[in-house]
């Protein structure tokens, strides 16, 4: 099993009867799994079946569930209020009788605001849940396609992660070049100074003293070292085949603690490049990490 990400989008729909809907399954980044339900009234024992399902495929992200449905209208039950036409009809009559109204016809009657009302009929317990078990069906396959979605991701993110993982490696190599060579820029930079203070050559002994003491203090093997050590953690983490989001989160912050030092204590131009070129890849990298599961 590879890296997860912790983005996708999928949609199923169905129907049963009279009945059809739509189900809309995403996801984003989050530091904990968070799932959301929103669908019909009468539906609200859908919202376990998604909570179960979120907690069954993933570990991180939010994850929100939209479902929606709506019966046919041919189907729907039709009423006629016979006591407001006969409110209509009191209320007409003395016009009538006076000859000031013709007598309405059925038409113009049921055409009157409130006469005809229209709404679902009631289904059968039965029928709802038969109804509510298919479309938990769909629940599950949507947020398998969800799955597959955020497995997708997950393999683009492997690959982007493993080449800055190489190309850190290569700076960390060329860091490690720079730093050779800083020593002999140190004692040269020293006895320039030490010649410009004294007004003559420096001493070999004063030169070799101070120079030492500069040399100890820009010594950057540990945070190569380190570095060095990080990758081969990050590596591991990439082929484990488990949730690992959380742990490259923070080895990406150490990357950029060492970097930082690296790039700190640097006292020639290539070491602070390197360092550079380093922070830089290592922010590339953290952008990445933040949508691992």
């Amino acid at each position: 099993m590879s890296l997860k990400g912790m983005t996708g989008f999928a949609r199923r729909e169905g129907g049963l009867g009279s009945w059809a809907w739509a189900v809309e399954a995403r996801s984003v980044n989050g530091r904990n799994l968070e799932a959301r339900f929103r669908g019909p009234p009468g539906f609200e024992g859908l919202e376990r079946i998604v909570r179960e399902g979120a907690q069954a495929r993933f570990q991180r992200g939010q994850v929100g569930v939209n479902l929606q449905a709506k019966r046919a209208e041919a189907l729907a039950s039709i009423k006629i209020n016979h006591d407001l036409i006969d409110r209509y009809l009191a209320a007409l009559q003395p016009h009538i009788a006076a000859g000031r109204a013709a007598v309405p016809s059925a038409d113009g009657l049921l055409a009157l605001r409130g006469v005809i009302e229209s709404g679902e009929a009631a289904d059968d317990p039965a029928v709802l849940e038969t109804l509510e078990a298919v479309m938990a069906r769909d629940i599950e396959a949507a947020l398998d396609d969800l799955a597959a979605a955020r497995e997708q991701e997950g393999r683009v993110l492997h690959d982007l992660i493993a080449g800055f993982i190489a190309v850190i490696e290569t700076r960390v190599e060329s860091a490690a070049t720079a730093a050779e060579a800083q020593g002999p820029h140190i004692r040269d930079r020293f006895a320039r100074r030490l010649e410009e203070l004294l007004g003559e050559a420096a001493p070999p002994e004063r030169i070799l003293q101070e120079a030492s003491v500069a040399a100890v203090r820009a010594d950057v093997r540990e945070e190569l070292d380190r570095l060095s050590a990080h990758c081969a953690s990050a590596r591991a983490l990439l082929d484990q085949g488990q949730p690992a989001g959380r742990r490259l989160d923070f080895l990406a912050q150490e990357f950029m603690r060492e970097a930082n030092t690296l790039t700190a204590k640097s006292t020639s131009p290539a070491l602070t490049d390197v360092g550079l070129e380093l922070k830089a890849v290592v922010d590339r990298l953290r952008e990445q990490v933040q949508n691992v599961e």
